[in-house]
């Protein structure tokens, strides 16, 4: 996985309409494109270099973060998401030249609960794992949970649910996802 050299952090992106400033925790790299920092609005946690874009990828409209405060969320180079929901308190790796369609729901979270109500329920796993291999592509509206590693190259059906390991250069469809080519 490459990662970025230049990386921009804590300033304001001149195209957001959100009147806010990355988050201290994102490193951006200057030929990436993040669609605004609102995405960021649901993250809590604050540790620097927390959120890693790679050069060249695009984070674009509808895509929301939603970071537990040991989270880690790392993109590689010359990836593109659109409308991807990120839920973990873990780590979550997005290999290089992987495409993650519209709404993707990434969780190590089978219940997905709001912040607040999280002391009710518990804290945050940390120990989590979500991996994204390099050049697979992602179909509208799967789910990847903890315990997700997809291999290089493979495709993840629409709609699919995943949970385990996926081969490299294969095709996985279904509930729960199952090796159809």
């Amino acid at each position: 996985m490459t990662y970025p050299h230049h990386l921009v952090e804590g300033t304001r992106l001149e195209h957001d309409w959100f009147p806010s400033a990355l988050p201290a925790c994102v490193e951006l790299d200057p030929t990436s494109w993040l669609h605004s920092s609102y995405a960021f609005l649901h993250s809590q946690t604050t540790r620097p270099g927390a959120v890693r874009v790679g050069a060249h990828s695009g984070v674009y409209r509808d895509t929301w973060f939603e970071l537990g405060p040991a989270a880690e969320v790392v993109i590689g180079a010359y990836c593109t998401m659109v409308a991807a929901i990120i839920n973990t308190g873990g780590r979550v790796e997005i290999d290089d030249f992987a495409l993650i369609a519209h709404d993707v729901v990434i969780t190590d979270e089978d219940a997905p609960v709001p912040p607040p109500e999280q002391a009710r329920f518990g804290p945050r796993r940390e120990d989590t794992l979500i991996r994204i291999g390099r050049n697979a592509w992602v179909g509208a509206r799967a789910i990847l949970l903890d315990g997700t590693d997809i291999g290089e190259g493979s495709i993840v059906g629409a709609g699919a649910v995943v949970r385990s390991r996926i081969p490299p250069h294969s095709i996985v469809v279904g509930n729960p996802a199952k090796v159809v080519g």
